[in-house]
């Protein structure tokens, strides 16, 4: 957003100061320059995404089934 005040952001970019925070920290870093050049390249179409999820980092919901606590029936002893 060029030419507004900090204080006059649309409510949608969240606090202003916030946003006037990260500005100044990823222009410093070079994270906002980094951001742009993968912007323009996802543009010319230079990105390809593939997408993977780790199970590690997806946890299971509470009733999932897990391992089994007894065999099957066809499978415990008689005796």
């Amino acid at each position: 957003v060029a030419g507004v005040q900090w204080r006059d952001l649309p409510e949608r970019f969240g606090p202003w100061k916030t946003v006037y925070e990260r500005h100044r920290l990823w222009s410093a870093d070079g994270t906002r320059e980094l951001l742009l050049q993968q912007a323009q390249a996802a543009a010319a179409g230079e990105i390809h995404w593939d997408i993977s999820v780790d199970s590690t980092i997806a946890p299971a919901h509470q009733h999932a089934a897990g391992a089994r606590t007894q065999p099957p029936p066809n499978e415990r002893s008689t005796g």
